[in-house]
């Protein structure tokens, strides 16, 4: 199974960022999406951002992602 993961973006190089969330950062292509800015939170897929989302959206996205760690 695959997962989309919501990460801040915190540096940019082109048509590459990189990005971080829970102290994990990696570089991601930003080409599929247009104006990719520090401080974005975007969604990551198979190395790539796919989609822009808000601060909001990401802190719950990643407060599901820690209560199904507490289940497992």
């Amino acid at each position: 199974m695959c997962l989309a993961v919501p990460m801040k973006v915190v540096e940019i190089k082109g048509d590459m960022a990189v990005v971080e969330s829970a102290g994990l950062k990696r570089e991601v292509g930003v080409m599929l999406l247009d104006r990719v800015r520090l401080g974005d939170w975007v969604i990551i897929h198979a190395g790539f951002a796919i989609s822009k989302l808000t601060r909001k959206q990401a802190r719950e996205t990643l407060a599901v992602f820690e209560e199904m760690q507490g289940l497992g």
